[in-house]
């Protein structure tokens, strides 16, 4: 759904693992944000130009392109370029969070028992979610 289509603000999770992304969307929609979900990196670089999400939640680990291949797309792809995007991942070696900030991504999260809080205190500083 484009913006002048929607109420709130979009949020496009990018997670190839349903238990993930289902958990997720609990998350999100908690926070009052609305939640699109695609199973891999095509299908959500295709779901990116559809619906212009506010913000791309994005997995390293993908089956078909990876995360940083993705988000390397998204920003070299003018109608894509201006959306942020955070990865949540279990790939927190210092290597990944760097390649992770080279190919253009605003914050890095690994997935621990902390990945929500921080997710969602991440958005909140961005104006996504409300204090």
């Amino acid at each position: 759904m484009p913006k002048a289509d929607r109420t709130g603000k979009l949020i496009l999770i990018v997670e190839d693992s349903a238990t993930q992304a289902l958990h997720l969307q609990a998350v999100l929609e908690g926070a009052g944000l609305q939640v699109s979900w695609a199973q891999d990196g095509k299908s959500g670089l295709e779901m990116a130009h559809r619906v212009r999400p506010d913000l791309i939640v994005l997995d390293v680990q993908l089956p078909d392109i990876n995360g940083f291949q993705l988000c390397q797309e998204l920003k070299g792809q003018s109608d894509t370029r201006h959306i942020p995007v955070v990865m949540l991942t279990r790939h927190d070696d210092p290597e990944a969070v760097v390649l992770g900030l080279q190919v253009g991504v605003t914050d890095y999260i690994p997935k621990d028992a902390f990945a929500d809080a921080v997710l969602i205190e991440t958005l909140r500083q961005m104006g996504l979610v409300n204090s």
